[in-house]
């Protein structure tokens, strides 16, 4: 979308309440009430109040009444590893859930058992999504509802079976479409759990990860013209100029407009779609802001929503998540309530590393021996003053899979101004982008002479930033001093193409072979449970 409609929506609710500032109340000493709401692969533009393409009342009016912060981001764009990272406080090196199928390790310490001790009441409702396709009751949770793996949007499949939620550890059938029913666990929750404790509330949606089915209600919702793609997503030399070359690969991969999940799917239809599954989401945060308000229980209730990753809808020929690019790293992040100044813009970069600690301290809760990577950012998401400096740059990391393999190990520095990308393991070129000039990372400076003592600083800045405190190996990289032995002959031989038994027209019965093997099944093992 154009930078400039973010920057006017920024400057519209920042003109709107600056005045309120000044007056804004202190932080109530009462322990605060804190609400989650974890949205999957929802773009950091996936809001009303920044893309006219959408109806959001409910998100645009925490936005307006609290604070948003427009430089949020993940650490890894993906699902389990962001996720892990929201719940320890640490990077995926540190925390070990480098995929969608490795388990946490046991006696992982997870931020809410902390609240727990500190005499919170807390639950879990919806998606956890780490450790293959388990939906077991886990630490930290008083109340527990959840499902294996990602979840079906629909209660019954294709063969008439209905699929199943983990209610504190028994099984019952889905009763419907699942984001109104996580909604109404939700709801049921707030409204019987006892009035004299503090209480946390993780609300995990499924929506809006791929496959997108709306509600019935929402097939209708917009049209196909309501829908802009992006400038970059055109097969030109420019677009392509200066980009790695397993970018223009992967343009006709699984993961690629060419060939997206190996099938003739429609962008523009995919993002209608998208949208419209997003609306039952906005509606139950209504349900929620409604029943706080009704119930008096606002001022003392911080409400925040977030993306566990962004989603990219043809930027660089490109769909999906997992890379370092804004589209892929950058979440949405707003806040209201608790007695917070309202109508707030915050720039300041935070993380889904800094959940845990800034939760932790606005409970008053301790965290004991745990380790965080992150930081508390209470004071900007309360309006309080700052102390201190805050961070000017954050790392990401995304790990090869052998299930996507067109997209690399990826390390990157991403700073107020520039983000310094490299990878590992692969051929292939750095990239450096002026975020400041440059925010759709059109314009690669990586061999820019003018910006070579930035890319120096960066190269040797991520490489300090990723030491691991316990020793543990991990996908080992060496600090850069040079761009390494890239040159080729301009008469050799061209870059290789992919292997001919990979190659496929649309037609053929394998297709989706790979979803066999998908989030640690076996190949034989297609069952819910």
């Amino acid at each position: 979308m154009p930078i400039v409609r973010i920057v006017t929506a920024i400057a519209l609710l920042w003109t709107a309440i600056a005045p309120q500032l000044a007056l804004a109340a202190p932080h109530k000493a009462k322990r605060p009430n804190i609400i989650f709401i974890l949205n999957d692969d929802q773009r950091y533009d996936a809001m009303g109040f920044l893309d006219p393409a959408l109806e959001t009342p409910n998100m645009d009016r925490m936005a307006r009444e609290g604070v948003y912060f427009p430089n949020a981001f993940v650490t890894t764009a993906l699902c389990s590893p962001s996720r892990a990272s929201i719940l320890t406080g640490q990077y995926m090196h540190n925390h070990g859930v480098a995929d969608n199928n490795i388990k946490f390790r046991p006696g992982t310490f997870f931020f809410p058992q902390a609240l727990q001790e500190a005499g919170y009441s807390t639950a879990f409702i919806g998606k956890w999504h780490m450790g293959g396709h388990g939906d077991d009751p886990q630490p930290g949770f008083d109340h527990w509802i959840s499902f294996k793996g990602q979840g079906n949007y629909l209660p019954v499949n294709d063969q008439g079976v209905r699929h199943k939620l983990n209610i504190n550890g028994e099984h019952v059938e889905q009763p419907g479409y699942i984001t109104d029913n996580l909604n109404s666990y939700a709801m049921d929750w707030l409204k019987g759990r006892k009035a004299d404790e503090p209480f946390f509330l993780y609300l995990s949606h499924k929506a809006v990860h791929a496959d997108f089915i709306p509600a019935e209600r929402h097939k209708d919702l917009y049209s196909r013209e309501s829908i802009k793609l992006p400038g970059s997503m055109a097969d030109t030399p420019e677009n392509y100029e200066g980009k790695p070359m397993w970018v223009k690969n992967q343009r006709n991969s699984w993961h690629g407009v060419d060939f997206p999940y190996h099938s003739t799917l429609d962008v523009v239809d995919y993002k209608l779609r998208y949208n419209q599954t997003l609306a039952a989401v906005d509606e139950g945060i209504g349900d929620i802001l409604d029943y706080l308000d009704a119930t008096g229980q606002m001022d003392n209730t911080i409400v925040v929503m977030m993306g566990d990753n962004g989603f990219m809808f043809g930027e660089h020929g490109l769909i999906d998540k997992r890379n370092a690019y804004e589209e892929s790293m950058k979440v949405p992040f707003i806040a209201m309530g608790g007695g917070m100044a309202k109508g707030r813009v915050n720039t300041d970069l935070i993380a889904n590393i800094d959940i845990a600690p800034t939760f932790l301290e606005l409970a008053g809760a301790s965290q004991g021996e745990a380790k965080f990577d992150g930081i508390s950012f209470m004071a900007q998401l309360m309006g309080m003053e700052r102390q201190g400096p805050w961070r000017e740059g954050l790392n990401y990391e995304y790990f090869w899979e052998y299930n996507y393999p067109h997209t690399p190990t990826t390390l990157a520095l991403r700073g107020d101004r520039y983000k310094y990308i490299q990878y590992h393991g692969v051929w292939d070129t750095e990239e450096l982008y002026d975020l400041q000039n440059d925010p759709f990372e059109m314009n690669n400076l990586i061999a820019s002479p003018d910006h070579q003592d930035v890319v120096s600083r960066m190269r040797e800045g991520l490489f300090a930033n990723f030491g691991s405190e316990d020793g543990r190996a991990y996908v080992t990289f060496t600090e850069r001093n040079g761009q390494g032995a890239v040159l080729r002959n301009s008469n050799g031989s061209e870059a290789a193409d992919f292997p001919d038994r990979w190659m496929r027209d649309g037609t053929e019965d394998d297709l989706r072979d790979n979803l066999k093997t998908e989030g640690g099944k076996k190949a034989n093992d297609q069952s819910d449970h």
